[in-house]
């Protein structure tokens, strides 16, 4: 049997035990395992399983990802989602759909300092829903502005996506950091356009708001912003200047956070216990997918499929945005059925080598795959987002939080466009890293 057929026959045996219900990193182990003792032996597989797995816990970069969820945990407790929400309330909330648009712009602040959407969701949805029912805002644009808003922790840094990207392709971790945050920026933007023209077009969704704030009132809101601002300061801007690494960046943020939490006397010791639970159970989650997608990685590097893959599209002759917009459209259709990690760790192995031999940027297309990521967090019907929010606002079907949150897709495709067409808005800033 030719190991091609090999690879094909093992990635029909890895959807179909997709389909009957087994975790996705054991999976990918148990087939990986199987296909590299089918193509080598079992005495070559045995010592790659053992390796990895070893590899994946004891490797010191991988210690940034408990790192960086803690740092949401910290966030969350210090109080920084409530406090950004209240000053950019205080500024926009005289825009048509200001609250929907002050939602957006504290997600985009939380995210500074958290790299979990779906946290990011939570903590959110939990501040600035009640507000939002407050003023009779529609439930389908509260949930939904609230859905998209948490996406943007996968996008702008600290970001758990760019660093399963780069654990998964080799590529500089703090490079794809720093390549999300001009469009992490624009990604929020582009949201809060959506809300302001939905408003527009239908002013029934959010009631306008009368009530003037003063711009004393506004200028002293402003202090609720320094806390996030100096702790993503203090971590990106180390890791742009080369100072500090990308882990070191995380040690530094979770203790500049934990220690903020102490001085304002915030969290209490079931807090910090149920803090250090979720990042374990994050982390290992994290760890056994990259292992397991590591380990199909060799089995599929062996069948030659990558390799035979790009050779076939560069023989097509056709046009290499033709196969990113077909990859893209491939992501979407995957979004609707698996969780953002899966689905990076699943076609990472296959897609990664395609989009080199194209001659796109890694780092460029590392931010193009966590966008899509990103749709897929809030398309149905496994939008761990809108998941997230239904458990918040139990008074709003699931449905109606799924129809709130799609014109917002709107805005991460408009942005894969802007970023094919001006590829330098995700390039100029790795470039001119130190390091």
């Amino acid at each position: 049997m030719s190991p091609v057929l090999v690879g094909i026959l093992g990635s029909a045996v890895l959807l179909f035990l997709l389909f009957m219900g087994m975790p996705i990193a054991f999976v990918m182990m148990l087939v990986g395992f199987l296909g590299v003792t089918s193509l080598t032996s079992i005495d070559a597989a045995l010592p790659l399983l053992a390796d990895n797995l070893y590899g994946s816990v004891a490797h010191y970069p991988y210690t940034i990802i408990p790192l960086f969820v803690i740092m949401g945990a910290f966030a969350s407790a210090a109080g920084i989602t409530g406090e950004l929400y209240n000053t950019f309330e205080k500024w926009f909330r005289r825009l048509p759909g200001g609250l929907g648009i002050a939602t957006i712009a504290a997600c985009a602040g939380f995210a500074a300092v958290s790299g979990s959407s779906v946290a990011a969701a939570a903590a959110m949805g939990t501040v600035a829903l009640p507000e939002m029912k407050r003023f009779k805002y529609s439930p389908k644009l509260a949930t939904g502005v609230i859905a998209a808003g948490g996406t943007l922790s996968f996008l702008i840094p600290p970001s758990l996506g760019f660093v399963i990207f780069g654990m998964l392709t080799e590529q500089s971790i703090g490079k794809l950091l720093i390549a999300g945050a001009v469009p992490g920026l624009l990604l929020s933007a582009l949201y809060a356009l959506v809300v302001y023209f939905s408003v527009k077009i239908n002013p029934g969704l959010a009631p306008m708001i009368h009530e003037r704030v003063s711009l004393r009132e506004k200028l002293l809101s402003l202090k609720g912003v320094w806390e996030t601002l100096l702790v993503f300061l203090v971590v990106m801007g180390g890791i742009y200047g080369g100072f500090i690494n990308p882990t070191e960046a995380g040690a530094i943020g979770a203790s500049s956070l934990f220690l903020l939490v102490l001085f304002k006397r915030k969290l209490s010791g079931k807090a910090f216990a149920q803090s250090l639970l979720d990042t374990i159970r994050i982390s290992v989650m994290v760890i056994f997918l990259v292992s397991g997608a590591t380990i199909f990685s060799y089995f599929l590097a062996l069948s030659t499929i990558p390799t035979t893959v790009s050779a076939w599209i560069a023989g097509l002759g056709v046009s290499k945005y033709l196969v990113l917009i077909i990859i893209v459209t491939i992501y979407l259709f995957l979004g609707c059925f698996l969780d953002a990690v899966s689905m990076m760790v699943l076609t990472l192995p296959v897609v990664y080598p395609v989009i080199i031999s194209l001659g796109f940027d890694p780092i460029w297309f590392g931010v193009v795959a966590v966008l899509m990521m990103e749709a897929g967090l809030i398309t149905p019907p496994v939008g761990l987002n809108v998941y997230t929010l239904a458990g918040i606002a139990r008074d709003v079907p699931m449905s109606d939080i799924f129809k709130g949150v799609t014109p917002f897709l709107m805005g991460i495709f408009l942005l894969v466009i802007l970023l094919t067409v001006f590829p330098q808005i995700v390039t100029f800033l790795p470039n001119m890293m130190g390091r």
